[in-house]
């Protein structure tokens, strides 16, 4: 099965045929940095980093572009409230990001140009839309683009241009030839930072800058483009409508937009206070339970972010390293994948992402995968035989292949439990010498036949959310 991509552009799942042959440009909105990065911007990182791996898994050589948006109205007004320079603030909050990102074990882009770099590429590109009669500079510094000058405007969203101009309204001083009209230069006020222009000291709009990027990077027609379902309308609407008035051909073949975060049931919200920071949930979970979780839904539907939500994620991801752990202590290890060497587990998971990058569906198949490995294991009492070991050896095989698309499971199992028992005591102030002891008196208890004692003291550890496991090496414990 060949990939296949489901494109907001069509409202249908088309099978990817990039523009040059094993070549893909692929263009992501990132984020405008002015604050601490949410959940959300998580969720389009997350997701298009596991695109970008996908892609590369199939053998693509991939230019993969991601902007910051670092000259903005936000990032005036932040400046202008706490009286740092938009500089320090885009630097900062850059710089925060990256180590946020770094820290989910997202693969840095090709790519990653800063709007305040490209200003002249920016200015060139506004000049173009000019001088082919698609933009007009107004008095007073501003340049806009005219809508009426690009017949498909709306096809994206599937918006009707008229329908949206009758329901608009004009302010009284307002300059511009339609309401739809958008901006792609504005004047600069008193204390703004401003660039020279001919059409007088100002800044770009938020949609050129991301239409002249692409293109200094990717040229006038590219593959993929990216984002949240937000930026459907108006921004990727807008870089469509300036960048194929431009060019004269068609901008992107596939677009690609992931659905939201709510939190709680509810859609993530200023007004409702509901914002959850990256870091703030990097501090209660781990990076791999937070990547599980954002790839634990297909990239397309609404996912809802709770602490029980996280709870279940946690679970299921040691349940596939206890697996993992297993099979490390059965002497069970995977075949070299690199070489080609996959067990049918493999199959399933390459079907899945090459269906719109299915990543909850290639997760499905791993977790019946693992409760089949386990059964094996159950059955043998972790003394496989040579036959059932070929199989488990496959099995793990797969999950470590998939894991360089998903970015999960990609550590040794006991140091996963060892982290996580760390920190969970650092968590919890959880004594392990204590909890040695208990383990230690509850083994004696059992001998002696005080099975009262025994279930007691497993009942105080159960109480501390300390989980024992029994096996043929005795008893080990970790924490809930």
């Amino acid at each position: 099965m060949s990939l296949r991509i489901y494109n907001t552009l069509s409202g249908k799942k088309e099978e990817f045929v990039p523009i040059r042959a094993n070549k893909v440009g692929m263009y992501v909105c990132g984020p405008t940095v002015y604050d601490t990065s949410h959940i959300g911007h998580a969720r389009s990182v997350v997701v298009f980093d596991m695109v970008y791996r996908w892609l590369m898994q199939l053998g693509y050589e991939v230019t993969y572009v991601r902007n910051f948006t670092d000259v903005d109205d936000k990032i005036i007004k932040k400046s202008n409230e706490t009286g740092d320079s938009c500089t320090a603030i885009t630097t900062k909050y850059i710089d925060e990001f990256h180590n946020e990102m770094d820290a989910l074990n997202v693969l840095r882009p090709t790519i990653a140009p800063k709007a305040t770099e490209h200003i002249d590429h920016i200015i060139r590109f506004v000049q173009r839309l000019i001088d082919l009669g698609k933009a007009y500079h107004v008095e007073g510094g501003d340049v806009y683009f005219s809508i009426s000058s690009f017949s498909e405007y709306g096809k994206l969203s599937h918006r009707n241009p008229d329908d949206m101009q009758a329901g608009a309204r004009i302010a009284v001083d307002e300059k511009k030839r339609s309401p739809l009209d958008f901006t792609l230069w504005k004047p600069a006020k008193p204390g703004e930072p401003y660039w020279d222009s001919p059409w007088g000291k100002g800044r770009p709009g938020w949609h050129i800058e991301c239409s002249a990027m692409s293109y200094e990077y990717l040229g006038e027609s590219f593959d993929i483009h990216g984002g949240g379902k937000d930026l459907i309308f108006p921004h990727h609407e807008n870089e469509i409508a300036q960048s194929e008035a431009s060019f004269g051909v068609p901008f992107v073949k596939y677009w690609i937009h992931n659905g939201f975060v709510d939190i709680n049931n509810e859609k993530m919200s200023k007004s409702l206070g509901n914002f959850t920071m990256i870091k703030e949930v990097l501090a209660d979970y781990s990076p791999e339970v937070i990547r599980m979780f954002l790839l634990s839904k297909h990239y397309r539907s609404p996912i809802d972010y709770s602490e029980n939500s996280m709870r279940e994620v946690s679970v299921a991801l040691d349940r596939i390293y206890g697996f993992l752990e297993r099979l490390d202590k059965a002497g069970i290890t995977p075949p070299d994948a690199a070489g080609g060497e996959h067990g049918p587990l493999w199959a399933d998971i390459v079907e899945a992402l090459n269906d719109d990058f299915n990543s909850a569906k290639a997760m499905a198949e791993i977790f019946d995968a693992v409760k089949k490995g386990n059964k094996l294991l159950d059955d043998a009492n972790d003394a496989p035989g040579e036959s059932d070991r070929k199989v488990l050896a496959g099995i793990y095989a797969d999950i470590r292949s998939a894991s360089e698309i998903l970015g999960i499971f990609m550590i040794c199992a006991a140091d996963y439990f060892a982290a996580k028992k760390d920190r969970a005591m650092a968590d919890q102030d959880v004594d392990s010498a204590m909890i040695d002891a208990l383990i230690v008196e509850r083994a004696n208890a059992r001998k002696s036949k005080n099975f009262a004692r025994a279930d007691e003291i497993r009942d105080q550890l159960q109480a501390m959310k300390i989980v024992l496991e029994d096996g043929p090496q005795g008893t080990t414990w970790r924490i809930e």
